[in-house]
């Protein structure tokens, strides 16, 4: 049986092809080198979006002038930056503080857990015992570690202080440079189009994410306040953090309450409750809320959301994680736009439509962050 003929392509689509997947490439390794310059600079960004949106969502639902908005938007962003880390600094570092107990109390408890498991396996070797073991751990490398730890973030944070002062800075003279860059009007508002898709997916994802954070977290901590589980606050703003990451903030938000509450409490009732309880709420939010609440504004397909959890969770760390879903909307919009990388934009989005359909009678549905281009290129 005679071969078939391999399918041929144009040079000019395959050499465009190479040509991107060796920017893409290229531009990966460089984000991985040059790490401690963009992971503040692309914080003090995620900051200027959310500043932004702040800024008009004051402006539209109050008769605050424009400038007055924008500063209140400003000190609202700041002060909410800090207290997201001085919560959860001080916070963690009041939980096992020695007045609580529960550094003293976590090898027997954890000896006397073993013990159940292996009586009700009906196991009768002797358990191992956790106290030794914990005993044996170098407590002080650990608490070295942590500090070095606390100090990187304090460092950084000031790092993304002085971007984002100098990103406002240069907002005045923006529309300049956009003129200058497109002198065409047409290609201008096509790159204007492009900002206007890539805010609104950043916004949108934060929207989401903070409203079903907000509902999962009033849930969860008339919960906690049930079972009678210490610290409910703490762990209540915890679940509220890790839910902007995406996969892995679920996991957590599940299950570390139940696991220290196994510690807190002699019987297991309360960690059973915690347990059951908490993944109750994430899985109703994750299936019924948030689907609704998204609509089709998040196009991405979600094996694309965890390899950008992995890629910049390896990349940049826990920033990464926290930035990899607007990164991959931002990716997205900006691919979408050219003709070599449309097919990567095609591959990233949920429903190979990186751009959504216009709004109208026909398909009320459709409302997508990004809207159709004007021109196919």
């Amino acid at each position: 049986m005679p071969m078939k003929a391999p399918i041929s392509l144009p040079t000019s689509t395959v050499g465009r092809n190479a040509l991107v997947t060796i920017a893409v490439v290229a531009t990966g390794a460089a984000v991985f080198w040059l790490r401690d310059i963009l992971t503040p600079l692309a914080m003090a960004i995620f900051l200027l979006i959310m500043i932004d949106g702040v800024k008009r969502f004051i402006e539209d639902r109050t008769p605050v002038p424009s400038h007055l908005a924008g500063a209140a938007a400003l000190i609202l962003v700041i002060l909410g930056f800090f207290a997201s880390i001085g919560i959860v600094v001080y916070g963690a570092a009041g939980f096992f503080d020695e007045s609580t107990g529960v550094v003293a109390r976590i090898g027997p408890r954890l000896d006397q857990i073993l013990v159940d498991i292996y009586r009700i396996a009906g196991m009768t070797d002797e358990p191992p015992t956790v106290s030794d073991l914990i005993a044996r751990i170098d407590v002080g490398s650990y608490l070295a570690m942590v500090a070095r730890q606390a100090q990187g973030v304090v460092t950084g944070s000031i790092f993304v202080l002085i971007y984002l002062g100098f990103l406002l800075a240069s907002q005045a003279g923006f529309r300049r440079k956009l003129v200058g860059m497109f002198p065409d009007r047409a290609a201008r508002g096509e790159a204007q189009e492009v900002f206007q898709r890539v805010r609104g997916g950043v916004e949108g994802y934060l929207w989401v994410q903070t409203v079903t954070g907000v509902l999962i977290c009033a849930f969860a901590w008339v919960l906690m306040r049930a079972v009678g589980l210490p610290n409910a606050e703490f762990w209540t703003f915890i679940i509220f953090i890790v839910g902007f990451i995406p996969v892995l903030g679920g996991a957590v938000a599940g299950l570390a309450p139940p696991l220290f509450a196994l510690v807190q409490f002699e019987t297991y009732w309360q960690a059973v409750v915690l347990l059951i309880g908490l993944q109750a709420i994430l899985f109703i939010s994750g299936n019924l809320i948030q689907p609704r609440m998204q609509g089709d504004n998040q196009n991405i397909d979600p094996v694309v959301v965890l390899l950008a959890l992995a890629f910049w969770g390896k990349v940049w760390g826990v920033v990464g994680m926290f930035l990899s879903t607007p990164l991959a909307v931002m990716a997205m919009a900006i691919l979408a736009e050219f003709r070599g990388s449309r097919w990567m934009a095609i591959l990233l989005s949920g429903d190979g439509e990186p751009y959504a359909e216009e709004e109208g009678p026909a398909k009320p549905g459709k409302n997508r962050v990004n809207p159709p281009q004007a021109k196919a290129d």
